[in-house]
């Protein structure tokens, strides 16, 4: 790998930012909260997701009283920027502090807007929850750690806008979910699926049952833990059918995990190949193939022909 590759795809153990990671998991389920209060409800729960942008994360335009307004987290500068569209703006300075604190300053900041979200003031999907006023254990902030791995999210909503163009039918853009932290894009084959069985810790069923309520193919990236300690791209299909285990994806560092149910690629395989964007290509593709082979979808009328891939 290059130096400019190395720079795009910078190195980001876990180890060396799990507390920091942790407490940015709860900011962004703070401000993703208020998009889930104030953004109209679309299939799969997509109008809560955040998008990457050039600086940081982005809540995209959400209506209020006011006209809309929006929430971005500026990694850059390490700010957290409220903007609305009467021209009122407030800032929150992202540094070490508190989920308690961060939670009191976000509200103030939205309250002096004249904004009041009703949110539910509680994590989501964690084992374990502390309300966002009660919590003073997570209280860590590494900038640089939190720009590289912005600069990750980067470079993958980038090549996963390049897969996107291979396919016709219904799919999502590149979303940030805040309750699982990951960046994740999905294909859909047109059909319904079964009922999910949920289970997801602290997240009612009914939400998976809304976000599973069609065949799909997911794929994302998230930075670690749990079964997969280090960030790895994922891949994973619901219902995931008959074979999908067995089925030979790329590229070769890439493996099932039958834990998850899911197919997993090491962030490092990524950062140590000679051509990041043609591997991380390879195994988004190879194991949509796998969904789409094994569950029968109508891959004739869902995909752009290869000849015609951008």
């Amino acid at each position: 790998m290059t130096e400019t590759q190395r720079d795009r795809w910078p190195a980001l153990p876990l180890d060396e930012w799990r507390d920091t990671c942790e407490t940015l998991q709860l900011w962004t389920q703070i401000v993703g909260k208020t998009r889930l209060a104030f953004a109209p409800m679309q299939n799969h729960w997509w109008q809560i997701a955040l998008y990457v942008t050039p600086r940081g994360l982005t809540t995209s335009a959400m209506p209020c009283a006011n006209g809309s307004f929006s929430v971005e987290f500026d990694f850059l500068e390490h700010r957290l920027l409220i903007q609305v569209s009467d021209g009122a703006t407030r800032g929150v300075a992202l540094e070490p502090c508190s989920v308690a604190d961060f939670f009191a300053r976000y509200l103030a900041a939205l309250l002096e807007l004249g904004i009041a979200p009703g949110i539910r003031p509680v994590p989501v999907e964690l084992a374990t929850v502390i309300p966002f006023a009660r919590d003073r254990k997570h209280a860590s902030y590494d900038p640089d750690a939190v720009q590289r791995w912005w600069r990750i999210l980067l470079q993958t909503e980038r090549v996963m806008q390049r897969f996107r163009g291979r396919f016709v039918g219904k799919q999502s853009p590149a979303h940030f979910f805040w309750g699982s932290f990951d960046l994740a894009t999905t294909r859909f084959s047109g059909r319904r699926a079964p009922r999910h069985p949920g289970g997801v810790p602290h997240c009612p069923d009914d939400v998976m049952v809304e976000a599973y309520s069609h065949e799909c193919s997911s794929c994302g990236f998230w930075p670690g833990g749990g079964p997969v300690e280090e960030p790895a791209f994922y891949a994973y299909a619901y219902p995931e059918p008959p074979g999908y285990a067995s089925y030979p994806v790329r590229p070769a560092a890439a493996a099932y995990n039958a834990q998850m149910h899911e197919f997993v690629l090491p962030y490092s395989a990524i950062r140590s190949a000679a051509d990041p964007d043609s591997t991380l290509l390879q195994f988004l593709q190879s194991t949509y193939e796998a969904a789409a082979e094994l569950g029968l979808w109508d891959r004739v009328a869902l995909e752009r022909i290869a000849q015609e891939w951008p």
